[in-house]
């Protein structure tokens, strides 16, 4: 496994603004969605801060109602109170500025609590020694305005309680309902980029890092529009929101509270420190975990065949066991970082308890002010836990988008010309005319390569592995495109040709047959709507893979598991012969294809390979020389040149390089 590989674990910025930009890109369509998504947070956020402020009004004005400074009036006065022992009263806070400039020599009075009993007494008096006794009765007329009031705030307390759900709850589908369609969007177009590169591309970088990005990188971008991009507003909201109603209702307390903030960012910066470097670790780590799991389950069946499953479990539990350190590491960090904001939090409180306490002692602040500084403080401190734990998020979304913006930047393609030719009638006369190929740099595979395919022909490529046997077929379906001379079809230079028709033209059956997870039928359309039933079913008779299949029980709607594995060698290239036929393309590329055929199905093979090259400009790569020997064209390759050309007689007679492999192949056969 190569470095690279392991370091998909590595972190770049924390934020890089040019990524935040391409990515906003992504959201831009949906931008009215997002923007209801942020109109709903603001209005949750704000029915959040006032729950607190309802409890304290309930406190302040009903529940401690009775403690409320209340003008003694005339019996006879026009203003609503309650009348007791020859008087009217009425809570002070009920009469209007002028009223209460109008009585402000009247006397006050409150109700004060002693032994079980109620008494009626001066406003200044603590004791109730000189207060009058009030009866249940009396006393419930007394509280009757703030028993109305409580039900009042109590309806609207649970009506912000409903309205917070129901907003809540449109607002969180909204928000993953549009990260689900950005991610769609995204996926949809690494998917679709991957498909138009070229193969090059692929022999470059592993499947494993690709499923990652396309699965793993997505998903945490994913994460990103929905718990940072969006709720950052929240807590941003939420923070200046305390910090307004806080200094708004009494600026010395909030001060005084606020007077920890500068501890709690001294704390998270050396958090966010410390963390990233374990985060990169661990990512890294897991990286090599997923390679050691994907490349160690691929391998098993050799791993058991050479009774190496010991070993390979030492190596993984050494793997394991790393990531385990630097999980634990992680862990640390955090059980150290919450605890010492819950520190900081307690001494904010106990702050607030001990000032704001003497205060309420004194009369100076009402108790449901302290309540909701203390509520709010604590509220105060979930969002800045909160934004320093999306730092890893962001984090680890940033890495992700730069490692997908690698591939979508990736410009490995095959690119047709501005107004590509079409051919509509391709006849399949193939020509190489001093062609030079080189997969990097001038590494020349082929060499001044030269021949001449006229339609219907067979002609056979041979030669020892690295000969450039399968860059020609590489070539000629423009996989890659050569350095030097050209490749003509039908007279045309190949790169003048339209990529997808030429390749609609071409139809390969290689060595290792493909098949995809689906049905018999669906393996053999290739999901091409335009080919029937019934004209599946006629190429499988025809290349013999009819009466196994009919065997199955599904039959042509037999499930195909992973790659085939339930069929036989010979079954799948059957499959993949009807495949070839059902596209009926006007060249045929077999690499390899009769190898690794078991006995039973080699008649069937070499049956329907009769068929399917049948008028038809065939190109077979073939190891043994007795499957081409009824070529009409042999080409002896060594090195990337060719050495040796002519039918299987003549190679032969020349007594050259064929002659030699015949030999060898004929003296190992004996």
């Amino acid at each position: 496994m190569g470095k690279d590989s392991h370091y998909d674990g590595v972190m770049g910025k924390a934020y890089d603004s040019k990524l935040m930009k391409r990515l906003l890109k992504y959201a831009k369509p949906y931008w009215k969605l997002l923007l209801l998504s942020l109109v709903l947070l603001v209005i949750i956020t704000a029915l959040e801060l006032l729950n607190p402020y309802l409890v304290k009004i309930a406190i302040d004005d009903y529940i401690n109602g009775n403690q409320k400074p209340m003008v003694e009036l005339d019996v006879n006065s026009n203003l609503d109170g309650i009348e007791f022992n020859g008087y009217k009263y009425i809570r002070n806070d009920y009469l209007t500025e002028s009223e209460q400039e109008l009585f402000s020599n009247n006397p006050i009075k409150k109700i004060l609590k002693s032994n079980n009993d109620y008494y009626l007494v001066d406003y200044d008096d603590e004791d109730g020694s000189n207060g009058i006794i009030i009866d249940k009765e009396s006393y419930g007329k007394f509280r009757e305005s703030d028993l109305k009031g409580i039900n009042k705030l109590s309806i609207l307390f649970f009506a912000v309680i409903l309205f917070t759900f129901v907003f809540n709850y449109a607002q969180v589908y909204l928000l993953n309902y549009t990260g689900q369609r950005i991610i769609f969007n995204i996926r949809e177009e690494i998917f679709n980029h991957i498909q138009s590169l070229s193969i090059g591309y692929f022999d470059r970088n592993p499947i494993g890092r690709l499923l990652t990005r396309v699965t793993n990188d997505t998903e945490t971008l994913n994460e990103m529009y929905t718990s940072v991009l969006i709720n950052l507003f929240k807590d941003i909201l939420t923070l200046l929101g305390i910090m307004f109603i806080m200094l708004k209702m009494d600026y010395k307390l909030a001060i005084l509270a606020f007077a920890l903030l500068p501890f709690i960012f001294i704390i998270s910066f050396v958090f966010r420190r410390k963390i990233r470097v374990v985060y990169r670790a661990g990512r890294i780590q897991l990286a090599k975990i997923n390679s050691s799991l994907n490349e160690n389950i691929t391998g098993m069946r050799t791993i058991q065949i050479f009774n190496n499953e010991e070993k390979i479990s030492k190596s993984f539990d050494k793997i394991n066991k790393d990531y385990l350190e630097t999980s634990l590491k992680e862990v640390n960090i955090y059980a150290m970082f919450r605890p010492s904001i819950e520190i900081i939090r307690s001494l904010g409180i106990a702050t607030l308890v001990y000032f704001g306490g003497g205060k309420v002692v004194s009369n100076a602040m009402e108790f449901g002010m302290l309540y909701i500084f203390i509520d709010y403080l604590r509220k105060f401190f979930v969002p800045i836990l909160d934004l320093t734990e999306k730092y890893n998020i962001l984090q680890s979304s940033m890495a992700s988008s730069e490692r997908i913006f690698s591939i979508l930047d990736d410009k490995s393609f095959i690119v047709n010309t501005k107004n590509p030719k079409i051919i509509e009638n391709l006849k399949g006369k193939i020509q190489f005319k001093n062609v030079w190929f080189a997969y990097k740099g001038e590494n020349w595979v082929l060499k001044d390569i030269n021949f001449t395919i006229n339609p219907g022909e067979t002609v056979a490529l041979v030669g020892a592995t690295g000969a450039g046997k399968s860059s020609i077929i590489n070539l000629i379906t423009r996989f890659y495109d050569i350095q030097k001379g050209e490749i003509l079809i039908d007279g045309i230079n190949i790169k003048d040709i339209d990529k997808y028709e030429l390749r609609k033209n071409i139809g390969v059956v290689l060595q290792d047959v493909f098949l995809f997870t689906g049905t018999i039928e669906d393996n053999i359309r290739l999901n091409n709507e335009d080919i029937t039933r019934e004209e599946v079913e006629e190429v499988a008779k025809y290349v013999n893979a009819h009466n196994f299949i009919e065997k199955l029980p599904g039959k042509y709607d037999e499930p195909v598991m992973e790659r085939g594995s339930t069929l036989s060698s010979g079954e799948r290239q059957l499959l993949s012969f009807a495949r070839t036929l059902a596209y009926d393309p006007k060249i045929l590329i077999l690499d390899e294809a009769t190898s690794n055929i078991d006995t039973e199905t080699e008649l069937l093979i070499q049956d329907a390979l009769g068929k399917l090259v049948k008028n038809r400009t065939t190109i077979a790569i073939a190891h043994r020389l007795s499957t081409i020997q009824y070529a009409d064209n042999i080409i002896v390759l060594s090195n990337g040149e060719i050495k040796e050309m002519g039918n299987h007689q003549e190679l032969l007679e020349q007594e050259g390089m064929y002659y030699d492999l015949y030999k060898l192949q004929y003296a190992e056969s004996i």
